[in-house]
């Protein structure tokens, strides 16, 4: 159709691998960049990164043309083989097997920037999974806490 327009605004969140490596302080920010060159490739828009050494937070407007399983799994997997090739401590780097993606707004985007601005702040009285379940349960997405 010549005249798609759409609007699939994305906050996915991902974590590395239980028990596994995680990235580096001073490594984070080059870790982001890569992954928004990974983003732009798919013909997406990365409107915000940001996260913690054991997870990130990627607020993504997706193409018309991108499942959103096609894109999680092209952003992990081409950004696990990069960090892996940068320092031998990456060897055995992953990312967990899944993710969670939340759709946004367009009027609360502002609000999700900043809150994945702010995960050094957060995560100061939050942990990751308790910060996880809290996404699930306010998008009423029913889980095994074993699987988290």
């Amino acid at each position: 159709m010549a005249n798609t327009f759409v609007n699939n605004i994305i906050h996915i969140v991902f974590h590395t691998k239980s028990g596994g490596t995680t990235i580096a302080p001073e490594d984070m920010t080059r870790v982001h960049q890569y992954m928004g060159g990974i983003v732009k490739g798919t013909g997406c828009i990365l409107m915000e990164i940001g996260g913690r050494p054991d997870h990130v937070h990627m607020l993504v407007s997706l193409s018309k043309t991108m499942s959103l399983s096609d894109f999680a799994r092209t952003v992990k997997a081409e950004s696990s083989r990069w960090i892996k090739s940068t320092n031998p401590q990456y060897a055995h780097f992953a990312w967990q097997e899944g993710y969670g993606a939340f759709s946004v707004s367009a009027s609360v985007v502002p609000k999700v920037v900043q809150y994945i601005r702010n995960q050094d702040q957060h995560h100061q009285s939050k942990t990751f999974i308790d910060e996880y379940k809290s996404f699930l349960d306010a998008y009423k997405i029913d889980y095994d806490e074993r699987f988290l």
